[in-house]
């Protein structure tokens, strides 16, 4: 019986020795694969974590205007120090309770999902922790394969190797998926109670960290009932977790939570023109592509003003016949520094985004007279320079061929009238008249000074506007008069900084003096008599329909063709262009249509600057203002029934005393000098 004994000892000796050295060959070989993993986990370096992120896009007071939403998905990144311990210690406890003590991976919870499929013969058990769900949002499909957990687990270990547990939670709470279009706890935080994560209580955030297992199932908008129930279980996962008693947790199960309104429908954008612009910005400006434009997580800080949109909006559309399709556009800058304040690029942008204030050239008709005007002033006229108003045909091209313009409604003053009151009543003859004095190519120079590139042509009927502009090109160039002559660029984006917070891009304004900035300012002067109504002659000044709506400074100009109506000016503070028309260029009904834009101006701009103080223009050094008689153009006595503050560049005033009026002192002694201008107009009369 020994010998039995000994050889059933020697026998289970054997096989307890081969086992552990098979245990042992196992151990080092999962070692070796271990050290093999981790080398070329180290070796791989760290996974690029490029995680969509929504696009924000401020105002200039920083409020959100628009963001880049695309299939309505929003996709915000905060800091964890920015989210909620609630949520922390919820998610933590629902999802993965031992996220702080594995490197990716659960072998309790696969195990035990691994028994759970095999008794399936499927798929049907996850065993998922936080740092797998996270590789799997950042680099993997969602389908429920081997060959899917392999790749998960791998990149999890790579996660776990190279970054740190709390960078792996932030990441995973701003990227796992809560339903209706929200990407991240931001972003759930803002949908479903309207604040943000790091606002969240406690039963927001149980109700919260409950839905990512089935966001269609799970969301208080799909079942409330069944969200409650979850939250319920979400509360008793942190009471055996250990970071919540049991009277906390039933507290935040009675508490009634503000969950918001939900509805499928997408918010329209403020400003969808303006924002237009901003991307074609960021396009050429900074050189972005559009994955980084539409996903970058930027924030892009612009010079929108929300509030001036919105007076801007409410004007256009009540002030347009809403069954008429004409069209209108309407832009307003910040003349000293070319900061976009408004813009609306056409009535309705969800039925065309075509932007009429950046895309298309259109004929602007007299808003294109002070260009003409300042070259005149620079040139040695004046306000009181005196020229004929009647009916002339005009010569060009060596006398080749005439032009014959013509004022509105045909109607001329028969006399001599100021050049003051010739821009004030847009008075076209004395435009053309002044305008051949100076040589065609003088405006054309003038103009592109003034930054207008459009292509200009060294023709009699360019002082009338009739060579199409963009509407950008005549808010730059009124902006340099408001500007005291120096030079001003539109610009639409103030700061941008990446998903992180570090600024990539900040706008510099450049400027330099362009005009002579006494010539501006007594072209801006004589521009405020639109709104005079001294400057009444043979016809009324182009703004006497809306000069009671202005309670401050301001020049401006109006201009029409047959198929375009403008209105262009600016006060201290803004410059702002109005332009409505018909997109295929149809005839314009002048009694009505004409109408809308200067309504549209002086509302707008009355509405938008309410709340600033009005200021006069500043005026320079040698300049002077004198009292004059607007019709005569001549210093104004007591007698004089009307007078007019008037400016002049100093040397040019007028130095004779008005005698049109009874009981005038006589300057027969006076002996006038005629200069080079009276002379030419005597002899063009």
């Amino acid at each position: 019986m020994k010998w039995l004994k000994d050889e059933r000892f020697h026998y289970w000796k054997r096989w307890t020795m081969l086992l552990s050295k098979l245990m042992m060959i196992g151990i080092v070989l999962i070692g070796m694969s271990m050290g093999m993993l981790y080398l070329l986990t180290v070796f791989m370096g760290a996974p690029e974590l490029q995680v969509p992120q929504t696009t924000i896009y401020y105002d200039h007071d920083e409020t959100v205007i628009s963001e880049s939403n695309q299939d309505g998905q929003n996709r915000y990144w905060v800091d964890l120090e920015h989210i909620s311990p609630n949520v922390i210690d919820a998610t933590i406890a629902i999802e993965d309770r031992h996220f702080y003590d594995h490197m990716g991976f659960d072998f309790k919870r696969i195990g035990g999902a691994i028994l759970a499929d095999l008794k399936a013969m499927a798929k049907v058990q996850g065993a998922s922790t936080i740092t797998q769900q996270y590789a799997r949002n950042l680099f993997l499909e969602h389908d429920k394969t081997w060959k899917r957990k392999i790749a998960e687990a791998f990149y999890a270990y790579r996660l776990e190797v190279h970054y740190s547990k709390e960078e792996i939670l932030e990441g995973y709470l701003n990227t796992i998926y809560y339903g209706h279009g929200s990407y991240g706890i931001e972003s759930a935080a803002r949908t479903y109670f309207g604040k943000k994560a790091e606002e969240l209580s406690l039963a927001e955030a149980a109700m919260l960290a409950g839905i990512p297992k089935g966001p269609g199932y799970y969301s208080p908008y799909a079942d409330a009932e069944r969200a409650e129930e979850r939250q319920s279980t979400v509360l008793q996962a942190m009471v055996s977790n250990d970071v919540l008693s049991e009277a906390e947790a039933m507290q935040a199960e009675t508490e009634n939570m503000a969950l918001q309104t939900f509805t499928e429908e997408t918010k329209s954008d403020i400003a969808p023109y303006f924002a237009q612009e901003v991307k074609k910005e960021l396009r050429s400006v900074l050189s972005l592509d559009e994955r980084v434009i539409e996903q970058g997580g930027l924030h892009v800080y612009t010079t929108l003003d929300a509030q001036m949109q919105k007076a801007a909006e409410k004007w256009v559309a009540s002030s347009i016949d809403q069954k008429s399709d004409i069209q209108a556009a309407l832009v307003a800058m910040e003349p000293t520094s070319g900061a976009v304040k408004v813009m609306i690029g056409g009535r309705d942008y969800s039925e065309s985004k075509f932007n009429r204030a950046t895309m298309a050239k259109r004929t602007p008709g007299s808003t294109f007279k002070p260009l003409l005007y300042y070259a005149a002033i620079k040139n040695g006229f004046t306000p009181s320079t005196l020229v004929r108003s009647e009916p002339t045909t005009f010569y060009y091209d060596n006398e080749k061929k005439t032009y014959s313009p013509h004022n509105y409604g045909d109607v001329y003053a028969n006399e001599e009238i100021t050049l003051a009151q010739a821009l004030a009543l847009s008075d076209n003859v004395v435009a053309v008249k002044t305008h051949m004095f100076l040589e065609e190519k003088t405006l054309v120079n003038t103009a592109k000074s003034f930054g207008i590139t459009s292509k200009l042509s060294a023709i009699p009927s360019l002082a009338l506007g009739t060579k199409p502009v963009g509407m950008m090109e005549m808010t730059e160039a009124y902006s340099m008069l408001a500007n005291g002559g120096y030079s001003v660029a539109p610009y639409y984006i103030e700061k941008v900084t990446d998903r992180d917070g570090k600024v990539i891009y900040e706008h510099s304004s450049q400027s330099e003096l362009v005009l002579d900035p006494e010539a501006a300012f007594v072209t801006t002067s004589m521009m405020t008599g639109v709104f005079d109504e001294s400057l009444n002659d043979y016809t009324r000044v182009t703004g006497s329909g809306i000069d009671h709506l202005l309670t401050r400074p301001a020049a401006a100009k109006t201009g029409s063709t047959s198929t375009d109506s403008w209105m262009v000016g600016f006060t201290p503070q803004l410059t702002a262009a109005v332009w409505v028309g018909y997109d295929k260029g149809e005839t314009l009904n002048h009694r009505n249509d004409g109408s809308y834009t200067k309504k549209i101006w002086a509302n707008f701009i009355e509405e938008a600057l309410a709340e600033e103080e009005a200021t006069d223009f500043k005026k320079p050094e040698n300049v002077v203002g004198i009292e004059v008689d607007p019709q005569t153009g001549l210093i104004a006595t007591d007698n004089c029934p009307v007078k007019r503050l008037t400016y002049y560049i100093e040397g040019t005033e007028p130095s004779h005393l008005c005698e049109d009026h009874p009981g005038t002192p006589s300057s027969e002694q006076e002996k006038q000098k005629k200069g080079i201008f009276d002379r030419f107009f005597n002899w063009i009369r």
